[in-house]
This record gives structure tokens, C-alpha cells and sequence, in this order.
């Protein structure tokens, strides 16, 4: 399938965000390691967050996390402190999304887990059972995915964890988000110094949890806010999201900051209430940026969306801390570079971890149509892009049900014109 997207000159529009996955599959997690019987509140909606409900509401003896990665990560810790032999599962893609990191960890605290297929990828054969825990040291470059499973786990360990990670730590709001859900479940885990953490042996408690919506699915209402701004003036764009917390956990709420140097202005509602969601209103004003320079190492499920943004409001930039985006739903950068070729911008990639482009162009399609390679940023990202390229396409374009199902509907709704093309 293939959509042909057409976009206004100006949108007025109030979009209903996801809640959050990262804190959805997290407090999912904790939750049944706290043997609740009650669901958290407002869970996110998306193919992530569902094959996570589905496989620890049932425990399959095969479970399948189809292309979830977080999930895949977390439930095969969950797997290892829980009952029982399961194998876990999931796509092509991910039965190639290296795991070998997690695997190791848990085997040196005393897992039972063994590769079904290649070494170092799932699927995996998982026989559950208590763990002494204690001391694990590991690098802290890896992703945050694996450092978020094994603390989850800490409580359940008959000795607890304290987890030490060498070198540069990636990713660390990642891992601030896991310590503070943990902790409104009651366990007791603090950050010993800067890097290493200690969870103690006290089970979870049941709680009551309410999750807030998600800052990366705003992140592309900032672009569109940012590119109809580049092109009609700041009075062309005013967008609402509720449900948004100002002293938010989520390492993507960063993103308000980027964008206040892209010529976006974030306001919320009700300033008295930082730690209750509100509703944040995004507004459009004149900012001229000769250059951009950003490390992503904290958020770096942004970095598709501001490289689009850049590049198409013409500033040359240099982002780094992008190593994790090698092994995510694709390899990213690569997908970036190919991609953007197509708008006709030329990026660079020679040092990694890094991807900059000084202005660079090239001939662009006459008729630009982005490949998403099943990866649900890519599509989400590129999406505003016709604003400035009126004949731009999409393939693939149900990828973003892995995050964000309604995010077509809310785009028609705010004035794009959408025609599908099987």
C-alpha cells in the first residue's frame, strides 16, 4: 500500500497522543512482577504494547512479540524470574536484532536460557527460576532496553541487583524512566553514583498507575509546526496535546527544547501543575538558526523526525549519539541516508554514530515516495515532509500501528489530504 499525501496551507488542530509505550511496557512489567490484579490506567494502544498484554496476560509456552523490541527485551527477562519453560519469539527483523548482551547478563545472574536458532538472536528457550542476583557489571553503551529489563527484574533476585555500567552510559533518561516506575511500585533502587544502581530485594507492591501520553508521538506535530512555519509564517500553525506532563520522565520530552531552536514555542495550560499532566499548545515564531549540533545519546528515537525538520528548513547540522539507531525496527541512519537522497539532500555518515549534512544537495525525485522499511519513524517522520514536497508518497504506511494507530486519521483530520494507492 501507498498513500499520496497532499498537505494545507494551515492547521488548527487538537490531536489525541498515544500514551506513552516506553512507560506503558515498563509499568506492564513491574505490574505483573507485583502480581496485581488490576491493569494500569490509560496503556497505550499500539502493536508494542499489545503483544505485551497478550503474552503476559496468557503465557503461551511459544510466545510470538512479533517486531516489538522493547518487549521482546523486557519479557524475556520477566521470563527468566518467572514459572515455567517458554520459548520467545518474534519477525524476521527481530529474529536478527542482536540480544547477546541481555542473554549473557542474564546468565551470568544464574538464568536458564539457551539460543533456539543463530547465537546471539532469538528466538530463545527460556526455563524460569528465582535468581540469587547481586553484582553485574556491564557497558553502559548498549542499549537501554537491556540495563531497563535487567533492573526490572532486581526485586525479584533473592539478593537484589547492583548493576554497574562502564564506560559512556547511553540513553540514560531510558534508564531514570525505568528507576522511577519501579519506584512508584513501591521497590527501593537509587543511583549509588553515577554509574551504578542499587535495587534492593523488597517485592513490588500493587498500585494504582496512570500513564501519561507520549512525548515522541508529539515530535511530529513539532515538525509539522516547524516546516509550515519554514514556508506560510508563524501564523500558519497552532497545535493542542493534552495529556502532557511538564516534568515528564520520558527522555523524549527533550523535544520541546530542540524544537524552541527550530522556531517552535511550547506552552502549557496549567504551569502550577508540573507533575500532572496538561495541555501543551504549540505556536510558531521567527528563528533564524545558521547551524544545528546535537548528541542524541539521551533521546534517540527523535533523530529521524529533527533530521527531516532540518534538512528541510535548509540549516546544516552535525548529530551524534545515534549508535543504538543501527539495530533498531531497521538499521535508521542508513535508512535516513537513502531517504533523504530522495528530497535531495546528501548526508554523511563516515564517523559513527554520527550523521551530519553541511548543505550538501543533489538532484531530488520528481515525485518523492519513502520507503519505511517496516519501521514506524520512518513513516511518521517523512509524513510531513509534503509540506514542502507537495507530491510526496509513503509505502508501507500501516508500519505506524507499532506506536501511534490513529496517526493518519489525526493527520486527515488536521487538513492533510490523504489518497491510499494499493
Amino acid at each position: 500500500m501507498q498513500y499520496f499525501i497532499i498537505a494545507p496551507e494551515q492547521i488548527d488542530y487538537t490531536a489525541a497522543l498515544p500514551a506513552s509505550k516506553s512507560i506503558s511496557n515498563r509499568a506492564l512489567a513491574i505490574n505483573y512482577l507485583a502480581k496485581s490484579g488490576a491493569t494500569p490506567t490509560n496503556l497505550s494502544k499500539c502493536d508494542d504494547t499489545d503483544v505485551m498484554v497478550s503474552a503476559l496476560a496468557n503465557m503461551p509456552y511459544e510466545i510470538d512479540i512479533k517486531a516489538a523490541g522493547t518487549a521482546m527485551r523486557f519479557t524475556t527477562a520477566l521470563l527468566c524470574v518467572g514459572e515455567g519453560e517458554h520459548v520467545i519469539t518474534g519477525t524476521e527483523r527481530m529474529r536478527h536484532r542482536p540480544i547477546g548482551v541481555l542473554v549473557d547478563a542474564l546468565r551470568r545472574l544464574g538464568a536458564d536460557i539457551e539460543y533456539v536458532g543463530e547465537e546471539g538472536f532469538p528466538p530463545l528457550r527460556i526455563r524460569g527460576r528465582k535468581l540469587s542476583g547481586g553484582w553485574l557489571e556491564m557497558p553502559g553503551d548498549v542499549s537501554s532496553q537491556y540495563i531497563s529489563a535487567l533492573l526490572m527484574i532486581g526485586p525479584a533476585m533473592a539478593d537484589g541487583l547492583t548493576l554497574h555500567m562502564t564506560g559512556t552510559v547511553f540513553s540514560r533518561p531510558y534508564i531514570d524512566l525505568t528507576v522511577c516506575t519501579m519506584k512508584e511500585f513501591g521497590a527501593e533502587v537509587e543511583w549509588t553514583d553515577n554509574s551504578t544502581i542499587r535495587v534492593e530485594a523488597k517485592p513490588y507492591a500493587p498500585t494504582s498507575f496512570v500513564i501519561e501520553n507520549d512525548w515522541s508521538a508529539a515530535s511530529y506535530w513539532y515538525e509539522m509546526t516547524a516546516l509550515l512555519n519554514k514556508k506560510y509564517g508563524s501564523e500558519a500553525c497552532r497545535v493542542m496535546m493534552p495529556g502532557l506532563m511538564d516534568s515528564s520522565r520520558q527522555g523524549d520530552s527533550t523535544v520541546r527544547y530542540i524544537f524552541s531552536m527550530l522556531g517552535v514555542k511550547t506552552e502549557f495550560s496549567d504551569k502550577t501543575k508540573q507533575f500532572e499532566p496538561s495541555t501543551v499548545t504549540l505556536t510558531a515564531h521567527h528563528r533564524a538558526l545558521p547551524r544545528f549540533d546535537f548528541d542524541f545519546t539521551g533521546q534517540p528515537d527523535l533523530a529521524q523526525t529533527v533530521v527531516v525538520t532540518t534538512a528541510l528548513m535548509g540549516i546544516p547540522f552535525r548529530f551524534s549519539g545515534l549508535q543504538t539507531l543501527r539495530i533498531k525496527e531497521t538499521d535508521r541512519i542508513a535508512a535516513l541516508k537513502n531517504e533523504m537522497k530522495k528530497l535531495g539532500f546528501v548526508l554523511d555518515d563516515s564517523v559513527e554514530g554520527t550523521l551530519s549534512w553541511d548543505g550538501t544537495r543533489c538532484e531530488p525525485m520528481q515525485t518523492p515516495v519513502i520507503d519505511t522499511y517496516e519501521d514506524h519513524r520512518m513513516a511518521m517522520a517523512f509524513a510531513p515532509a509534503a509540506i514542502m514536497f507537495p507530491t510526496l508518497r509513503i509505502n508501507n504506511p500501516g508500519v505506524v500501528t507499532k506506536s501511534y494507530p490513529d496517526f493518519w486519521k489525526q493527520m486527515k483530520a488536521a487538513g492533510f489530504e490523504i489518497w491510499q494507492k494499493l
